[in-house]
């Protein structure tokens, strides 16, 4: 095994820093990794946010379902799925009145543009994460902080076409730290050769099978198998309904509607 494969194998979401600071170094280092990740016509349809204020670390921890190790992390680094930023290149640039001119239709960004901001954030969000990760710097992926979209479009100043789609804290892994590698599912039930395979119950009960164990009678739940028990914790719980909420509201500003001065008959 290779050292990328090594680093990859070998990195856990890290949840407890060294009091250290991020070296000027190694933070440049990480975010010029991220910015070489792959990106849909070389359009970079993200932005990258860096928080060191501690007073922001603090509202964020509050905010992203009440995690207090945020505020512990030196650095953290916003993610945004940025269409804005061609847009208003677009709008600088006339493009507007030449759809105009030539009878195009001028759309706003929709639903398929935020999908495509998002790969490309994504890509460029691991490989931040591998990066660190092989500088001795952990990290932890914050998916809380889809939630609470109004609250953080002000405390960022973000435009209506720049969504926050991950969050990341970055920390130098303690001396001797541990490292808790958690195991995955089976590769039989992620990986499929050709086309999409519909798992049978047996399937599921043995891809489940070691999480099951976790499971208890006496859950705050009253769930009667693991199945509930996580569906009551994660998918249906109170911060999940929060995300959904906040989603949406950010939805309504992709919307594809026409931007054109001109008005066109269908």
């Amino acid at each position: 095994m290779n050292e990328t494969l090594k680093t990859i194998n070998g990195r856990v979401s890290l949840r407890g820093y060294d009091k250290r600071d991020i070296s000027k170094e190694d933070l440049d280092a990480i975010l010029e990794a991220a910015m070489r990740a792959p990106t849909a016509g070389n359009q970079m349809l993200y932005s990258i946010i860096v928080i060191k204020d501690e007073e922001t670390k603090k509202i964020l921890s509050k905010t992203c379902d009440n995690q207090a190790f945020i505020a512990t992390a030196p650095v953290l680094l916003l993610f945004l799925a940025d269409h804005q930023r061609w847009f208003d290149y677009y709008e600088q640039n006339g493009v507007g009145e030449y759809c105009d001119e030539h009878g195009l239709l001028f759309e706003a960004p929709q639903e398929s543009d935020l999908l495509l901001a998002i790969e490309d954030t994504m890509a460029a969000a691991q490989n931040a994460v591998i990066a660190a990760e092989s500088l001795g710097i952990g990290s932890c992926y914050i998916g809380d902080i889809v939630e609470h979209y109004e609250l953080h479009k002000e405390l960022f100043d973000l435009p209506d076409w720049a969504f926050p789609i991950a969050m990341m804290t970055l920390g130098y892994y303690r001396p001797e730290q541990p490292k808790g590698i958690k195991a995955r599912f089976d590769r039989e039930y992620i990986i499929f050769d050709e086309k999409y395979r519909h798992l049978s119950k047996e399937d599921y009960d043995k891809m489940f099978a070691s999480r099951a164990k976790i499971y208890k009678e006496d859950n705050q739940y009253g769930a009667k198998n693991f199945a509930q028990m996580f569906y009551a914790r994660k998918t249906g719980a109170e911060f999940s309904k929060e995300m959904a909420r906040s989603v949406r509201v950010a939805m309504k500003k992709w919307d594809g509607r026409i931007l054109n001065k001109k008005k066109f008959h269908d």
